[in-house]
């Protein structure tokens, strides 16, 4: 049973004889949660704006140590990465923040929001009281302190609380680390602010504190006995879900994950009768940017997400209301003119989008061109041992003499293609279980390729402390070990400085290939790219990279292309990993929204070279057409 929560004295919003207090007077949290590094900077006030017109109060946001801290002591809050700037324009626009510092998210993002860097350390323990990880923890979270404490509500901000870690409940009961972490947090200065803990139904005594207000978090048609487990345990206290799953994430290879908007609007017509807080998770999510989406592990199967974390959300991944938007903007509509509170503001109108035509993709390079500086290792190593935590790694080395047998990895992390003298000889799948293939070396130093990509790393349970990437222990052929390595980085985090020649036919040949190809515009609105012609690859807009792809499975993308380029020429780029096939790709005729004009994009890809975009393909991998998706792996 959990004792009375207490807060500072100076906290805005307090928790007594049952109720959330703002300022003294009764406060229902009408919540949804954004995540500001999956939306583009530009988009973030029409996103926010969306969420305020659905009748919403207030928004909560995790924050992601691993895109802020991409290396030891270097930290990053520019750009897409200003949480602080993303804070107050929520406060700009009538909303007040939940803030959720982790420094664990889980949240579908690699590795948990976890630095890769952190697992370097062979003594390193995630999530635990050990001070190899909490030293690197504790800079963080003072670091965060400086950019995000003076937005309290106390010093005249809007953020109204600060959840401790993250369903620790569910992965372990050290409660010497959550205080550990809760005097981490008061020393940053989260000291003016209810501070709390989330947890699933039968997770709070090892989730929660003494002293602090526990939320439930739970999913579709699990309300009522999840908010009676909360009762239960601290009886006399406001109830609140921190996350109510009003969608779901989707894997590679599965279809779209969708729910009964009807069962959701009356669970939560429900839920908001009762006088409880929710918050939905998620309100709008958005797209795992670069290469930043997580993974499961579900009874020993890995299960890497798709980049788009649309979720089957109110607001769907392009940043449009569904079905599900304004069905429960009506059910908060109602809910507050019963209250007597004024009813919400118009719903904003959608960003336009257009339609670029056919365009060819006229410039390609190998990747065996492209290959940076080695390391020479007698055994493989893991991309974060080398300095690398995202992309590809590519282990070389020569079979010297002829060898029919199995090649057999120790450890093999995600997506292995397997080459002979630049032949592609097979791949391997973590997915499917695959760490050995038969391999027929017909010829005297045969070059052995091996192209790794990191396809996500495990965000939930205790599969978060063995993600390395790439090939980590012995390799074998025959039963005999292979050793010599040459190793390659690939991180593939700047295709602008590839040396591209124009394509010619298939001047590059086969195995992995970078193409590069133009398109004029005079303005700039939303877009989707059409991928379902590409086999497995990249893209890259402007160099950023969006979305990888496996195309027979693919539909269209959102390229939300104002904020992406501006109206100039623009560069696509692709990198497709198994070759290249055509020079030409379809393209829709002009959209009636409309797209006018030149000026020029640029795409870098790995796949095929052709492309167009639409402006209204909406399709989900393997489910019906609906709103945005991603592709397959």
């Amino acid at each position: 049973m959990c004792a009375q929560a207490t807060e500072p004295p100076d906290a805005p919003l307090t928790a007594k004889d049952g109720k959330l207090l703002l300022h003294g007077k009764p406060y229902q949290i009408l919540s949804g949660e954004i995540h500001y590094a999956r939306i583009p900077r530009e988009y973030w006030r029409a996103r926010l704006k969306l969420a305020k017109a659905m009748g919403l109060n207030t928004i909560s946001t995790y924050v992601f140590w691993n895109v802020h801290e991409p290396k030891p002591g270097v930290y990053d809050f520019s750009g897409n990465l200003d949480v602080a700037e993303f804070i107050r324009i929520a406060q700009q626009e009538g909303l007040n923040v939940i803030l959720r510092p982790g420094p664990y998210a889980c949240a579908e993002w690699d590795l948990g929001g976890y630095p890769a860097w952190l697992i370097v350390n062979p003594k390193m323990v995630l999530r635990s009281n050990d001070p190899v990880f909490m030293q690197p923890a504790e800079r963080w979270m003072m670091r965060l302190g400086k950019e995000l404490a003076p937005l309290q509500m106390s010093r005249g901000g809007p953020i109204i609380a600060v959840q401790l870690e993250n369903e620790y409940g569910s992965y372990g009961s050290d409660k010497m680390y959550l205080e550990h972490l809760r005097q981490i947090l008061l020393r940053a200065g989260f000291n003016d602010t209810l501070m709390y803990t989330a947890d699933g139904a039968d997770r709070f005594t090892k989730g929660n504190l003494p002293g602090l207000l526990a939320v439930v978090n739970f999913g579709l048609g699990d309300a009522k006995d999840s908010f009676a487990s909360l009762k239960a345990y601290q009886p006399g206290m406001p109830l609140m879900s921190g996350e109510y799953w009003d969608g779901w994430f989707d894997h590679w290879g599965h279809s779209h994950e969708t729910r009964d908007v009807k069962q959701i609007a009356d669970e939560y017509r429900w839920m908001l009768e009762q006088g409880y807080s929710v918050n939905l998770y998620m309100v709008h999510g958005g797209t795992s940017f670069g290469f930043m989406n997580g993974a499961n592990i579900d009874k020993g199967d890995y299960h890497p997400d798709v980049t788009s974390y649309d979720y089957d959300a109110p607001i769907d991944e392009s940043g449009r209301p569904t079905p599900l938007y304004f069905t429960l903007r009506d059910v908060i509509a109602r809910h507050d003119k019963a209250l007597g509170i004024p009813g919400p503001p118009a719903v904003p109108n959608s960003a336009p989008t257009m339609a670029v035509p056919q365009f060819p993709l006229t410039e390609s390079v190998s990747l065996w061109k492209t290959l940076p500086r080695p390391v020479e290792k007698e055994t493989p190593v893991s991309m974060e041992v080398l300095g690398q935590s995202y992309g590809y790694i590519l282990y070389r080395t020569v079979i010297a003499r002829p060898t029919q047998g199995e090649l057999k990895f120790e450890r093999l992390q995600d997506y292995a293609q397997v080459y002979l003298n630049g032949k592609l000889n097979g791949t391997l799948d973590r997915r499917l279980h695959q760490d050995k293939m038969p391999l027929d070396v017909k010829d005297a130093n045969t070059q052995l390729d091996i192209l790794v990509e990191n396809t996500g790393r495990v965000n939930f349970g205790s599969g978060i402390l063995t993600e390395w990437k790439g090939i980590r222990g012995a390799v074998t052929l025959a039963g005999n070990p292979v050793t010599g390595w040459t190793i390659y980085t690939l991180p593939m985090s700047d295709p602008d400085t590839l040396s591209f020649e124009k394509a010619n036919g298939n001047p590059a040949g086969n195995g992995p290939t970078f193409y590069r190809g133009h398109f004029n515009l005079a303005k700039t609105y939303d877009t989707f790219l059409d991928m379902r012609s590409m086999k497995k690859g990249q893209v890259w807009v402007n160099g950023h990279r969006s979305w990888p792809v496996l195309g027979h499975r693919t539909p269209a993308h959102l390229v939300r292309s104002r904020p992406m380029v501006e109206a100039r020429r623009e560069h696509r780029r692709r990198f497709r990993s198994n070759g290249a096939t055509r020079q030409q790709a379809p393209g829709p005729e002009q959209a009636n929204s409309g797209w006018s004009g030149t000026g020029s994009r640029t795409l870098t890809r790995t796949g095929q070279s052709s492309m167009h975009t639409d402006a209204g393909s909406q399709l989900h991998p393997g489910g019906p057409a609906r709103s945005l998706a991603s592709a397959e792996r």
